[in-house]
């Protein structure tokens, strides 16, 4: 069993009320793990980064590469990346997934979002369309970001990273490096994008200023939350409105690597202000609201976000905006945690981002 510290934000000293938690392996031996999501009959579909999608049974046993896969420029921080089931996917068994994508022809990779139908003995995709592919491609192996939340409505946001050296892209609205955009189950552009019709700015675009997001979903309140990473501090939670600047690279509460002051500071008319930072950086990576009563009425309604930095898991109180207090789980666990979901029973799942990842089950004692 791990312990919980229990870390407070505000001026609050209220203690811990959670309950006693043990991690429960479900699979092991997964090459570098990156997301996964939820089938029926206690399945789970699970990527692993160098481009290889697999199911994982309800007893763990971990099936072979399904075939499908469109090719993937797997290097640094490329890969297959994210993975969701469509809300209808009981009846369509469509996924939707994002991946480093190659340039046809030449030198350059640029993040792309894909739309599949499992097949129904669940050994290889079907019908694979590509929906959205983010443009320009550069060459680079860094900030691909890219996390998927479908809304309640069906159209998809996909937070896309700004590619690190091309950081100055994420102000500008002529390319998708550094923005939330929002698209349609079938990769149209939805009515309501804020900049549809604007000359110079492209129409998936929903929100800019952004460096490399690695947490996204739909909360409680059908809004869409996210995190990003920051520089050297400065990890930001953001809650994307329609239009709006999150301010990267100009506003931001990081510094340089290696220290040195970066942008204008920490503040800026006309850009946001994230929900929560973190300073120094827990490296944020997966993101999931706790909406089952699982784990007792004290963490109904948490937020939790894991840690690669510190293979923690961050429980957040948030209300009115804010957040209320911090709870920081799984210390001492050692083990790069790369996302985070509630599953259809209500607990909690993690995968470890290693050469030998893992599928854990956050179990309550």
């Amino acid at each position: 069993m791990f312990l919980i510290a229990f870390g407070c934000v505000s001026s609050s000293s209220a203690q811990n009320t959670g309950p006693a938690v043990s991690l429960v392996p479900v699979a092991t031996g997964l090459a570098s793990p990156w997301a996964l999501a939820f089938l029926p009959d206690g399945q789970f579909l699970v990527t692993e980064r160098p481009g290889r999608m697999r199911v994982v049974s309800a007893t763990g046993q971990v099936g072979p590469a399904l075939a499908g896969v469109p090719p993937v420029a797997a290097g640094g921080q490329g890969g297959l990346l994210d993975v969701v089931t469509d809300a209808d996917f009981a009846r369509n068994r469509r996924i939707y997934f994002c991946f480093s994508e190659p340039a046809a022809s030449g030198a350059g990779n640029s993040t792309a979002v894909a739309r599949a139908t499992l097949a129904a003995d669940a050994r290889s995709l079907q019908d694979v369309r590509v929906l959205f592919s983010q443009r320009p491609k550069v060459e680079s192996a860094l900030h691909f970001g890219c996390r998927i939340a479908q809304a309640p409505n069906g159209n998809l946001f996909v937070a896309l990273g700004e590619r690190y050296h091309r950081k100055d892209d994420a102000q500008k609205l002529d390319n998708h490096h550094g923005k939330v955009i929002r698209i349609t189950p079938d990769g149209a552009v939805p009515p309501g994008n804020p900049f549809t019709g604007q000359t110079g700015a492209l129409p998936e675009i929903w929100s800019y200023g952004h460096r490399n997001p690695q947490g996204a979903t739909i909360g409680p309140d059908g809004k869409l939350w996210m995190h990003e990473h920051g520089p050297q501090g400065g990890d930001e939670i953001n809650l994307p409105q329609p239009g709006r600047n999150y301010g990267w690279p100009v506003i931001t509460y990081g510094e340089n690597y290696g220290g040195g002051k970066m942008g204008e500071g920490t503040a800026r008319a006309g850009m946001e202000q994230p929900l929560h930072h973190w300073t120094p950086s827990i490296a944020p990576s997966g993101m999931a609201f706790l909406t089952s009563t699982r784990y007792g009425a004290a963490w109904q309604g948490s937020l939790f976000v894991g840690s690669l930095k510190f293979g923690t898991l961050h429980r957040l109180e948030v209300a009115g905006g804010k957040v209320l207090r911090e709870e920081k789980l799984l210390q001492g666990n050692g083990e790069r945690i790369r996302d985070v979901r509630q599953g259809p029973d209500g607990l909690l799942y993690m995968v470890t981002d290693s050469p030998q990842g893992r599928l854990l089950r956050l179990q309550p004692d």
